[in-house]
């Protein structure tokens, strides 16, 4: 099992930067990758980016590349996501997940979200 807990989320104004944690705990040897997802109000929740855990090489979404990053960091067991320029359309809660055996096929261990609100 794999335990995930994420920070940083907050209120910020278009154009402002934040950065997000998500820090894993239990079994995190089994960690193969690691993503986050956002989910607006009303919508559908959407991909924002995923990294290998061993390896790294995050693979962004087309709707974020070019401003938003993930960075690991294994020493910490601690993934984050480093939003910039952002804009009224990045309002969501933001979670992460792990792809790790007992999670079932895909990205099945969850953390609890963080809400992240961009002001225009």
């Amino acid at each position: 099992q794999v335990q995930l807990v994420e920070s940083g989320g907050g209120l910020v104004q278009t154009g402002g930067s934040l950065s997000l944690s998500c820090v894993a705990s239990g079994r995190t040897s089994s960690i193969h990758a690691v993503a986050w997802f956002r989910q607006a109000p009303g919508k559908e929740r959407e991909s924002v980016g995923s990294v290998n855990w061993r390896f790294g090489d995050p693979n962004m979404s087309d709707s974020v590349k070019g401003r938003f990053t993930l960075v690991r960091d294994n020493a910490k067991n601690t993934v984050y996501l480093h939003m910039t320029r952002l804009k009224p359309d990045d309002t969501a809660v933001y979670y992460c997940a792990v792809h790790a055996p007992g999670g079932g096929p895909g990205y099945g261990f969850w953390g609890q979200g963080t809400q992240v609100t961009v002001s225009s």
